[in-house]
């Protein structure tokens, strides 16, 4: 028996997710799919850096340096010690 537990609700999800619904109905949303799918992935990566306890803009900046640079995208932070 796994001693993984799994909430009954999504209902933290739904919050994590609350102001960012909000932001794209006053901003008209994305115009395109293209537009879309990197609204999205920005909104993943930027939550999931805030669960671990990681400032999410830093790693995007040293995405964006890698980027640049040719040198590979470098993983998403790990959780922050002492927060387990």
């Amino acid at each position: 028996m796994s001693s993984y537990h799994l909430p009954l609700t999504n209902n933290e999800a739904e919050r994590a997710l609350r102001h960012w619904v909000i932001l794209r109905l006053i901003s008209y949303g994305a115009r395109t799919e293209q537009g879309s799918r990197v609204f999205a992935i920005l909104i993943s990566v930027i939550e999931t850096c805030r669960k671990r306890q990681q400032f999410p803009w830093l790693y995007l900046a040293a995405v964006i340096g890698h980027q640049r640079t040719g040198r590979p995208v470098p993983k998403l932070p790990s959780v922050a010690w002492g927060s387990e």
